[in-house]
């Protein structure tokens, strides 16, 4: 019974998408939402990956003299350490 229900939402909804589609000003709009949606999407995708690529190469090639970035990551190396240490010891 249950699957009954879904089947006519289904049919409904498609019923309405195709009448709604049916008249050419709002296959137009349609449209246009979804090329300014994908622009929009393919903008983010390449704003995020232009963003990241410094951020990508300094990881490969740690400068040895950033002195606040070893730091940074020693004290990162030693929260494992400092963790166990206060919960063994108190």
């Amino acid at each position: 019974m249950m699957a009954l229900g879904k089947n006519v939402v289904l049919i409904g909804v498609g019923v309405a998408g195709v009448s709604f589609l049916s008249n050419k000003t709002n296959r137009g709009k349609v449209k246009d939402i979804w090329s300014n949606a994908k622009a929009k999407t393919v903008g983010f995708w390449n704003r995020k990956a232009s963003e990241l690529d410094p951020v990508i190469e300094k990881a490969g090639h740690p400068d040895p003299y950033d002195h606040d970035d070893n730091k940074m990551v020693d004290e990162g190396a030693m929260y494992g350490v400092h963790y166990y240490n206060n919960v063994k010891h108190g």
